[in-house]
């Protein structure tokens, strides 16, 4: 298996409440609950090191609540090499409601000043050398502008490994503009970035091969419950996931990214690959937490999903597994 480093520059213990339905202004009891080491970067590192690989972990963490993360990187057998910073990594609270719609309340997160960073492209330097990609997940942590976050992207780039980038907002933007191998942007932030909003699947693969044409290779498109379109140089294809009950929708895009690169790494075929990451985050969604890759119904949900290759947005063939 690879080496693969996952970088979440602004972690966080995720608090997940499930109950009924939120009703603001009221008392409200959950149905269960439970606090995780989070972070999109180490979420995805949770699927990587179940699917076999070795992996590092590295980002900021905050130096007065660092032990959940510690624990949490030795039960999964990931190596931690986070920078610790003054302060606490913040806390999220996800609430997940019986419809499947998700709250979150997202602290802002530990103050990183230049001094970390530094320490952090040291520590990228170092390992760079024997990893085969590098994940860039999750938001920018205070004082790391979406400038220096370019920065910081490019500066992998230059360790000649294929960088994996799934953020949002500015720092989408920002990490477009350094060009990383592979994205995950959804349709709406594709048209943040268009400047125009990308309506319907035509439109969504006419945004992808824009970004193609920028140099990177690799664009997913998430869709929600609609799944998901990947544009390449080689093609398009989009895969519809099978329909499950929803429990909570909270990792399932670091899911797709964890199983979109296994499948990159182990060299599988693109529908082999678009096969996996769908049904994996197809079982993501049915329960709290990354998608389970002992799940015993995983097969089943993988003949489940329907892939279609695209040429111009129309259809060339359609198959289903």
């Amino acid at each position: 298996m690879a080496r693969v480093i996952a970088i979440s520059l602004n972690p966080a213990l995720d608090l997940s409440i499930q109950l009924d339905a939120v009703r603001p202004g009221e008392v409200n009891r959950s149905e269960s609950s439970r606090m995780d080491a989070a972070g999109k970067g180490n979420n995805v590192a949770r699927v990587l090191r179940a699917l076999g690989h070795d992996v590092l972990v590295t980002g900021f963490l905050g130096e007065d609540n660092q032990g959940a993360f510690e624990r949490a990187f030795a039960a999964w057998g990931v190596e931690d090499a986070f920078v610790r910073v003054p302060g606490e990594t913040r806390v999220n609270v996800k609430l997940s409601e019986a419809d499947g719609r998700v709250t979150d309340i997202n602290g802002p997160g530990a103050q990183v000043g230049e001094t970390y960073l530094a320490a952090l492209e040291a520590v990228l330097a170092d390992h760079a050398g024997r990893a085969s990609a590098v994940v860039m997940a999750g938001s920018l942590p205070p004082g790391v502008s979406p400038e220096r976050f370019e920065q910081l992207v490019r500066f992998i780039g230059t360790l000649e490994v294929p960088v994996w980038l799934d953020t949002s907002g500015a720092a989408l933007k920002a990490g477009f503009a350094a060009v990383p191998f592979a994205v995950k942007p959804n349709d709406v932030e594709l048209g943040e970035w268009l400047g125009a909003p990308v309506n319907g699947r035509e439109a969504v693969v006419e945004a992808a091969r824009r970004l193609n044409e920028t140099g990177i290779h690799n664009v997913f498109v998430s869709l929600g419950g609609d799944g998901m379109v990947l544009s390449t140089p080689a093609g398009v294809w989009s895969a519809r996931p099978p329909a499950v009950e929803v429990v909570s929708t909270v990792c399932a895009g670091d899911t797709l990214v964890a199983a979109a690169l296994h499948g990159e790494l182990m060299q599988w075929p693109v529908e082999e690959t678009l096969r996996f990451a769908t049904a994996l985050s197809a079982d993501a969604v049915r329960h709290v937490g990354v998608g389970d890759i002992h799940a015993t119904d995983l097969e089943t949900l993988k003949t489940q999903c329907v892939l279609q290759q695209l040429t111009d947005g129309r259809p060339a063939g359609e198959w289903r597994v």
